[in-house]
């Protein structure tokens, strides 16, 4: 500082800040050691507090107001310094003028995705950001717990700080609220609601609060925005084979208003192809959906396989191989009900042909002999 500077300082007596910033918090008086004449007129405009500070101890507190700088006004300055029969000029006190307006359009966001758990979806990555206002609510906490002996303290020196404290509170609210990630967008006014109370609370002892807090958007990480635009399309599409046929219309009207010397004739064939193309495709996709699954397990073993009805139960199945042995120790007669895939129903195995042979015709009787 210089000394018309020096000068300048010992003869003003008007005490104030004209704030021409938009982001100023807390701006200290500046006086050359911090010298303040008796009688000093104090100017606090709306919008700001004046806040003493003797020897980094808080003293007396100004709301918006003109005030002459006395023994009468300034008591807590005055026990401080023992003054008690006025004081002498001048004398030394720091004044910080700490605005209490709302400080507008401030930012927040997560640098980093979350991951809550999603009923439908399961484990989800989100993404949120948005807007807040802040508003010093006890000047005195403020200066003691953030500012210190900053001359001049602006929003972006606590906006980190207020960045972190969101995010926790933010994270903390979404993945506790149990609501599906698709209506979170629905209920983002009510959560807003919710963390300015939160958020109000939890920032008290630095003498700040959040009177409106917005959250803009929430989202999700561009991988899992793909897979939603895709299950969003096959939603509206709806019905495929009715979304493909409507298609394959559209085609043929494009292609018969095709202004072309062949396009009227070319560009129909090439219509009805892509319908017939189409169409089959949605019916083999259908063919395919419809087929049924393979069953489990190994496959049977070749040559036939007969299940036979014994003491009657089915028993099986037996390759035909092993029919022969069962006839000839009388488990299998011609009488005995027997079925192999391809038959309609259970048959006696002497009217079935495969089988006839196993039983030997009986001979007739012999005729008399002379």
């Amino acid at each position: 500082m210089g000394f018309m500077d020096k000068v300048r300082g010992q003869f003003i007596d008007i005490v104030e800040f004209l704030d021409d910033t938009r982001d100023t918090i807390v701006w200290r008086f500046p006086r050359q050691g911090n010298e303040i004449k008796m009688g000093a007129q104090l100017v606090v405009r709306e919008g700001q507090i004046a806040v003493f500070v003797d020897e980094g101890q808080i003293a007396d507190v100004f709301s918006p107001g003109t005030y002459e700088l006395t023994t009468e006004n300034i008591p807590i300055l005055s026990t401080l310094k023992g003054w008690k029969y006025g004081f002498s000029s001048p004398f030394k006190a720091e004044v910080y003028f700490v605005g209490t307006r709302q400080y507008t359009d401030m930012k927040w966001g997560t640098q980093n995705p979350f991951t809550v758990r999603d009923a439908e979806f399961g484990i989800v990555r989100l993404r949120a950001f948005g807007t807040y206002a802040l508003r010093v609510t006890d000047p005195s906490a403020l200066l003691q717990q953030l500012v210190g002996s900053d001359p001049d303290f602006v929003t972006g020196e606590v906006e980190e700080f207020l960045r972190q404290v969101i995010v926790e509170a933010v994270t903390t609210a979404l993945a506790g609220a149990g609501i599906p990630m698709l209506d979170l967008a629905a209920n983002q006014s009510e959560i807003s609601r919710t963390l300015v109370g939160t958020l109000s609370a939890s920032l008290a002892e630095y003498g700040i609060a959040l009177p409106r807090f917005v959250i803009e958007n929430i989202s999700v990480p561009p991988e899992v925005e793909k897979a939603l635009d895709k299950r969003s399309q096959m939603g509206i599409v709806g019905d495929l084979g009715a979304f493909t046929q409507f298609q394959a219309a559209t085609a043929l009207e494009d292609a018969a208003n095709n202004p072309g010397a062949a396009g009227s004739g070319a560009g129909m064939v090439v219509g009805m192809g892509l319908g017939q193309a189409a169409a089959g495709a949605v019916a083999g996709a259908g063919q395919a959906a419809a087929a049924p699954a393979a069953p489990a397990g190994p496959p049977p073993l070749p040559g036939a396989q007969w299940y036979v009805a014994l003491d009657g139960q089915q028993a099986g199945p037996f390759a035909a191989a092993a029919l022969p042995a069962k006839v000839a120790g009388g488990q299998v007669s011609a009488e005995t009900l027997v079925w192999r895939e391809g038959m309609a129903a259970w048959q006696p195995a002497g009217q079935v042909p495969d089988l006839a042979g196993l039983f030997a015709a009986t001979p007739p009787p012999l005729p008399p002999q002379a």
